[in-house]
């Protein structure tokens, strides 16, 4: 004969209950993600199948994320190098002036100075914290400021100028400088100083190395520009050259042989602007078609993910629905157990 009580019917209907409360929530997970809750007890022996697939769209997301930064960067340097290439422009409409005569050396000097400040502000740009034309070296500025008050570079033009004349640029005796002696300078002493090694450290800090990223899984491409290409160094140096000597003592002739090197290694600059912008664009249209690429293998794992993980939002809801009245039903069972007393029947 077997014993029947009220505690032993309890405590059974609160073992169904929380079975049914686990159940309940492995159920609503599966309704909320429309995927099975538990992958493994699933999907048994093609488990390994899920996970390689989601470790791969996992990858694939990681990349594109990245893309967007790349993007981001790529985008900016490309808007950087338009102001600049329009600061050369309209620096170059001052020199062509200047070499008519129709422009007095004063404004021909402050034409190169505004240049000079447009051009290290523009390369001095950031994004994130991160310097767009420092190559390699992101924490750093990439160009000192040829203007400011113990510039070393302006140190270095001034001493260079001294060490070949014997005087400074204010001194009287520059005015018995030729256009030959000018021209010599500029050849021997200020282009060291640009396209030399003068270059790194006293005007540059940044690298010649790119940054390389990673733009597909099988792909990786320098995303950066350096400050130390050779169409910069050049439109630094005629500004350079405009603002230290336009508004000195040195001979007219002198000053036209500055305005007419300084003419052509402007034009040459923007040739090499339009280079690095040219070669900017191509990096972003192989990212952008990377991004389209691993977008179209990222709806492919995810379709994969699904026909292993998936489940059918109806039936998971109606799940749900079904455990839910049950666990209602319990409690409510278990109410009225709870009530029944041996008092009630000994009256």
């Amino acid at each position: 004969m077997t014993s029947v009580s009220s505690a032993a019917m309890s405590n059974a209907m609160r073992y169904q209950q929380m079975r049914m409360q686990a159940d309940l929530v492995k159920a609503q997970k599966e309704a909320s993600t429309g995927k099975v809750a538990d992958t493994g007890l699933a999907l048994g022996g093609r488990t390994a199948q899920s996970v390689t697939f989601s470790r791969d769209l996992d990858r694939l997301n990681v990349i594109i994320d990245s893309n967007g930064l790349v993007g981001a960067r790529l985008s900016s340097t490309q808007t950087s190098l338009g102001q600049l290439s329009t600061a050369a422009q309209t620096f170059l409409s001052a020199l062509t002036t200047a070499t008519s005569s129709d422009s007095s050396n004063n404004l021909t000097q402050s034409s190169g100075k505004a240049t000079i400040q447009q051009l290290t502000s523009i390369l001095n740009t950031s994004v994130n914290g991160e310097y767009l034309f420092a190559g390699t070296n992101t924490d750093v500025k990439p160009i000192n400021d040829f203007t400011a008050a113990g510039s070393t570079a302006k140190a270095a033009f001034d001493a260079a100028f001294v060490a070949n004349f014997g005087f400074t640029q204010d001194d009287p005796a520059a005015a018995n400088i030729t256009a030959a002696q000018m021209d010599d300078f500029i050849t021997n002493d200020v282009t060291p100083q640009f396209m030399g090694p003068g270059w790194q450290g006293t005007w540059s800090n940044a690298t010649d190395q790119q940054i390389v990223s990673r733009i597909a899984l099988n792909e990786t491409t320098p995303t950066s520009t350096s400050a130390n290409s050779v169409g910069i160094q050049k439109l630094a140096m005629a500004a350079a050259m405009v603002t230290s000597l336009m508004s000195s003592n040195i001979s007219q002739a002198a000053k036209n042989t500055v305005v007419s090197r300084s003419t052509s290694l402007v034009g040459e600059a923007l040739s090499g602007i339009g280079q690095i912008q040219s070669e900017t664009g191509i990096v972003q249209k192989r990212v952008s078609d990377a991004n389209d690429r691993m977008k179209t293998q990222v709806d492919l794992f995810e379709r994969h993910i699904l026909d292993l993980e998936g489940v059918d939002p109806a039936e998971a809801a109606t799940r749900v629905a079904d455990l839910t009245q049950h666990i209602e039903t319990s409690f409510a069972l278990t109410a009225r157990l709870q009530q029944l007393s041996l008092l009630n029947y000994l009256t």
